[in-house]
Order: structure tokens, then C-alpha cells, then sequence
């Protein structure tokens, strides 16, 4: 297929689907706002980024990854610098010498062929496991916001009352319609919200058009950055958000054509290696933003076209301004939001055994499909569920790999030795 053609199939998907379905799009557009606008806002705070230019360039970056990929791919924060630059108050220039380093990595590991050989010795197990355990840290993480409110405190619009009645609206889209706009609904409600305390606070936004700053990482800003924040973003960014992505939007999107693991790679090191200079958070694609923006409806590019759009818009006229209207937001909404796409993350895992996953079924006993014996599906469990343990346990997603990986090979090793000793008798292999 040549690179017009491609375009022009996932030009025609994208309008075709926004035609049809424009109400779901733009409520999937909004799933991965619970994870976006916390982390922005923080970090926007600590004045370590600017909110004006977070909008603006994740909303060009949302707009060309519609254009490119056609599947509701999201624009997200890199967690891991962002953990570190808000407990650790990163000036501008140390946030955006993290980011950088990130992106030079990825764009060696894509552009060599590393990043596609690292995905193809991954087992199916491992992934999956990845991915259900991001599924369950996004859980864990908005249960934890919930615990933080109280029953009518910290605010009338925002408590456990507000969180119970849209979990409960939740579960009733679940068990009737999931074409029903939840996302929208819940999004527009939190905004009136957001306004009616701003307006009591007479804190409104104003206009302010952008004015773009130029932000130059000096010496010690680059070390602190890469050492303290890049190194332990990059084992998440490349599980999360290049291997675990690719294989979600096969398993979510099978009509649609799957980005390949190098652009997915070139398209997160590019992103930062532009976005980072004039201040912008980090950011990555991840498995979790596109299982929530799924979730809500989006099943094209023309979701997060729309979502783009809407962030450019914004960041150019209103710009810092908006911080304290976003502050506004009810969190109570937020982390409904977020437990909805980590629940629609952790099903993928349902699939480990079935012909949901790639490698079963692949083998051929008298030309029919061979599915995977007791014993078979028994260790593929084990080998997932020992990823998502550790990974949820250490928090860490470059844990939860490794024990994965050293599961799977205890299961493989005696198949090992049987192919040697098999292989030695047949004279194939000599000892010295």
C-alpha cells in the first residue's frame, strides 16, 4: 500500500465514522480527560510547564496521530516524569531535558528495528499481563483520589454523593446502551459545575492569547532530568506506550489497519522533541487512554481530530488563564472516568486463551487450529498474572516485565532441554 492510499483509506474511515457516529466520537474524544487534566494542571501549578502550550501542542499532536493512524489514539502525560517533576518541584528546563532524553531513546530504538524486535520476543502473556496491570494501577489510582473526598466536603460539587451517582450512571450504560453518550453527559455536567464555582469565586478565564517561550535545558537540568525522571519513564513509555498500544489497537480495532510499532515509537519521539522546547508537558500514546477513549465510543481518528481541535482553540485564546477554572473541575467525575477506562483496560486480559490473542489457534494439527491444552492455558495464566502482580505491586511497569518474562522462561525451560538433549543424540550439537 502506498503512503497516498494509506491516507486516503483512513481520511475516508475517519470522516465515514464521524458521519455515522459523530455523538460517540466526540464522548470518546473525552474518555482519557481524567488522566490528562490532573497531571497538566499539577504540573501547571508548579509552574514546571505551561498549560498554554500543553494544550496547544498535545492538541496538534492529537490532530496529526487522527490524520496518521485513524484509530482514537491518545495524547497522554509520560506518568513517571511526571510523578517526579511534581514531588520534586522540576523547574521548566529539568522537566523538558527528561522528555527529550526519552524521545532521543525511542527515536534510535525505532529507526535501528530495536524497538520492533523488543515486541515481537515479548510473549502474548507478558502484554496482556502489562496491560491488565496499567488496567488495575488506573483503578488503584482514582479509588484513592474517591478516598481523599468526603461526603460533602471538599465542595458541594464535588464529593462522594457526586462520585456514587455517576458510578451508579456508569453501570446503567453498561447493562443497557454503551451508545449512550456517558462521557459527554459527565464532562458537560462537571464543566457547568466548574463555571458555577468559578463564577462564585469570580475567578472566570479570560482571554490571553498565547505568547510562545522558548525553554533551554542548561547542564545540571539536563542531567537531573535524564537521570532522575528519563530513566525511569523509559521501560513504562516503551511497554505501555509503544508495545502494550500496538497490541490493544489490534485487539480493539481489528477493521482498522494497526500502526506499526516504529511509527508508533517515531511518533512519540517526535512529539517531545518538538513540545518539550516551548514548555509542554511530555507525552506518550498509552494503552490506558485508548482503552478509555474506546470505551466512551471513539472507533476513529476523527475522535481525537475533534478533541485537537478543541485543545488548540483553547490553549490560543485563553491559556494560563484557564488553571483555575480546571482546578474547578470535580475530581468525583474525573475518577469515575478513569476507574471506567481501567476496567475497560483489564477485559483485554479475558482474551489470553481464546482467539482474542494473536499466537493461539496459530498452530495447524491436519490443517485445523490447535487450541491450547489445560496445561498450556494454565501456565499462559500464571505467566500474565505474575505481570500484573508485580507490576501492580512495585508500581512499576519494568518490574512486572521482568518477572513475567523469568515466569514464561521457568515454563519454557524444560521444552529447552528436551530440543537440546533431542538435538545432541541426533549428533546436531557437540560439546567441546
Amino acid at each position: 500500500m502506498t503512503i497516498r492510499t494509506h491516507f486516503n483509506t483512513i481520511t475516508k474511515h475517519n470522516i465515514s465514522t464521524f458521519r455515522r457516529h459523530y455523538v460517540s466520537e466526540i464522548a470518546g474524544s473525552l474518555g482519557d480527560l481524567g488522566t490528562f487534566l490532573p497531571i497538566a494542571l499539577a504540573l501547571a501549578a508548579n509552574g514546571t510547564v505551561s498549560l498554554a502550550s500543553t494544550l496547544i501542542f498535545s492538541g496538534i499532536f492529537n490532530i496529526l496521530t487522527g490524520i496518521f493512524f485513524g484509530i482514537p489514539l491518545p495524547v497522554q502525560p509520560m506518568k513517571a516524569i511526571a510523578a517526579v517533576a511534581i514531588a520534586r518541584s522540576f523547574s521548566p528546563g529539568s522537566i523538558a531535558a527528561a522528555g527529550i532524553f526519552v524521545a532521543a531513546v525511542l527515536f534510535i530504538g525505532s529507526i535501528t528495528g530495536l524497538l520492533e524486535w523488543f515486541t515481537r520476543v515479548i510473549p502474548i502473556p507478558v502484554v496482556k499481563g502489562i496491560q491488565v496491570g496499567a488496567g488495575l494501577s488506573l483503578v488503584m489510582a482514582a479509588c484513592t483520589t474517591l478516598r481523599d473526598l468526603g461526603w460533602i466536603h471538599p465542595s458541594w460539587a464535588d464529593n462522594r454523593l457526586w462520585a456514587i451517582g455517576v458510578f451508579i450512571a456508569l453501570l446503567l450504560t453498561n447493562s443497557t446502551s454503551r451508545r449512550l453518550p456517558y462521557a459527554l453527559v459527565v464532562f458537560i455536567i462537571g464543566l457547568v459545575l466548574a463555571i458555577i464555582r468559578s463564577a462564585l469565586s469570580s475567578h472566570l478565564p479570560s482571554f490571553a492569547f498565547w505568547h510562545p517561550s522558548i525553554v533551554i535545558p542548561t547542564g545540571h537540568q539536563w542531567t537531573h532530568g535524564a537521570i532522575d525522571a528519563g530513566l525511569g519513564q523509559l521501560p513504562l513509555t516503551t511497554l505501555n506506550s509503544v508495545v502494550a498500544v500496538v497490541h490493544l489497537a489490534a485487539d480493539l480495532l481489528p477493521s482498522v489497519s494497526t500502526p506499526s510499532v516504529t511509527a508508533i515509537g517515531l511518533s512519540v519521539s517526535l512529539m517531545n522533541l518538538v513540545g518539550v522546547w516551548f514548555g509542554a508537558m511530555p507525552v506518550c500514546h498509552g494503552s490506558g487512554g485508548l482503552a478509555a477513549q474506546y470505551r466512551f465510543g471513539a472507533r476513529s481518528g476523527a475522535s481525537v481530530i475533534f478533541l485537537g481541535i478543541i485543545k488548540l482553540l483553547v490553549g490560543l485564546l485563553f491559556g494560563e488563564s484557564l488553571v483555575s477554572l480546571l482546578h474547578r473541575f470535580p475530581k468525583a467525575l474525573l475518577a469515575v472516568m478513569v476507574i471506567a477506562a481501567g476496567l475497560e483496560l483489564v477485559r483485554v486480559g479475558e482474551s489470553l486463551n481464546t482467539s482474542g490473542a494473536r499466537d493461539v489457534g496459530t498452530a495447524e494439527v491436519e490443517g485445523e487450529s490447535r487450541s491450547p491444552s489445560e496445561e498450556e492455558r494454565g501456565k499462559r495464566w500464571m505467566v500474565m498474572m505474575v505481570t500484573v502482580g508485580l507490576l501492580v505491586g512495585f508500581k512499576n511497569d519494568a518490574v512486572g516485565f521482568v518477572a513475567g518474562m523469568l515466569c514464561y522462561w521457568a515454563y519454557e525451560l524444560p521444552r529447552y532441554v528436551e530440543k537440546f538433549k533431542s538435538r545432541r543424540s541426533e549428533g546436531r550439537v557437540r560439546l567441546p
